[in-house]
């Protein structure tokens, strides 16, 4: 999987993305990640990414030219990576983990922006396909230029329903959920079936040694050894924490 973050603060993305097992999975060439600057796609001295908007309004756009310049761009790259990867796969196929082709051959577009649809584990899973190409595009100042989101865009995503100083931080939360899901990324593949959201509700209570601390007490069915009724108790426990915390998951 290849995921590219176009922004014009790219450390921001880059130095959260680079710890933990996020960085590891870059290390093992399960996923490659890069931020780049859009204004190394500007074209003026001053490498200008963003104009005054038409009709007047405070603040200011990001233009069309960087933007369309840095995709399509990225796209050619990212194409001309796996064909050479297809064709090594073909001349030794025992060699190379199988390509998704429905994926290799196009790139996904995604524009962070507090307007788009609103991001969630079924979306994280939905990108999170090996051989995949996601392309962040990260707005700055008043927004983006409609011209990008209507005929380069292939979808607006939004991490809350608030707003930010840029969208670098929202692209490394997306790319931190998406890339955790890829295969071998984490030590045990069970975890993420297991997580919040990934059955419809959120994750119920967790409990480690000691037995006791300070008078509380891990609840007995945790020690019981029954296998049966410790599953059933953090069936309970997820769909009451779930009722209590986040009833519209449940539909209440």
């Amino acid at each position: 999987m290849r995921i590219d973050i176009l922004t014009l603060f790219p450390t921001i993305a880059a130095i959260p993305l680079g710890e933990s097992m996020i960085g590891k999975a870059q290390q093992r060439g399960l996923v490659t990640i890069q931020a780049h600057n859009l204004r190394d796609w500007a074209r003026d001295k001053h490498r200008t990414t963003d104009d005054a908007p038409y009709g007047g309004s405070q603040g200011m756009v990001m233009k069309c030219e960087p933007i369309f310049e840095a995709v399509e761009e990225l796209k050619r790259k990212a194409s001309d990576q796996y064909s050479v990867i297809s064709n090594e796969s073909a001349q030794n196929p025992a060699d190379h983990c199988p390509l998704n082709t429905d994926h290799s051959s196009q790139s996904r577009v995604i524009f962070l922006t507090p307007g788009g649809q609103c991001f969630d584990q079924k979306m994280a899973t939905e990108y999170a396909q090996p051989g995949s190409h996601l392309i962040l595009l990260c707005g700055h100042y008043e927004g983006i230029v409609q011209r990008v989101i209507d005929h380069l865009v292939d979808e607006e995503v939004s991490i809350g329903d608030y707003v930010l100083t840029n969208g670098a931080l929202a692209a490394a939360v997306l790319t931190d959920a998406v890339v955790r899901l890829l295969p071998g990324v984490l030590g045990d593949e069970n975890s993420a079936p297991d997580d919040s959201f990934a059955s419809g509700l959120i994750e119920g209570p967790q409990y480690t040694r000691p037995v006791e601390f300070r008078g509380w007490r891990v609840p007995d069915i945790l020690l019981s050894g029954n296998h049966a009724a410790i599953a059933a108790w953090r069936r309970e426990q997820a769909l009451a924490r779930t009722r209590s915390v986040r009833p519209d998951l449940l539909g209440e």
